[in-house]
């Protein structure tokens, strides 16, 4: 191939950037759910119940945090600064869905458990690719 990429190169970024698109999606909808729909109607919604457990301002700083990994997971690789934020954030939402596996664990949500095993497995996938293999830095 042209400039010495390989097909299996370019197959682990377009798999590395597809798995961050999708958690990219996944922080947005999370991050804008948690800033701006009212913790009493989140806590009536399937799989919300334990914002009733936690204060507002922690689930809209959640929301925030959420906002901020969608834009660190593409806007640093797409603008070319400082693209290390990109695996960083990852590192980061993996911390942040251990957080939510114990919570909903705690709960007895097992469906939720598993949903954010998937979500921190997407994004521990990105932090290997994107510190190792498939980094920017090269």
């Amino acid at each position: 191939m042209a400039d010495g990429i390989t097909t299996k190169e370019l197959t682990m970024n377009l798999g590395l950037w597809i798995a961050t698109g999708l958690l990219a999606a996944v922080a947005l909808a999370g991050g804008m759910s948690k800033t701006l729909v009212p913790k009493e109607k989140l806590a009536g919604l399937h799989g919300g119940g334990w914002t009733g457990d936690v204060s507002v301002a922690f689930v809209k700083t959640l929301g925030a945090l959420e906002l901020l990994a969608a834009v660190g997971l593409v806007l640093p690789a797409l603008l070319d600064i400082a693209p290390v934020l990109v695996p960083v954030t990852a590192v980061c939402w993996v911390l942040l869905m251990v957080g939510a596996m114990f919570t909903h664990g705690r709960r007895g949500e097992w469906p939720f458990v598993l949903l954010n095993l998937t979500y921190l497995s997407l994004a521990a996938f990105i932090a290997w690719g994107r510190f190792g293999p498939e980094s920017f830095m090269s």
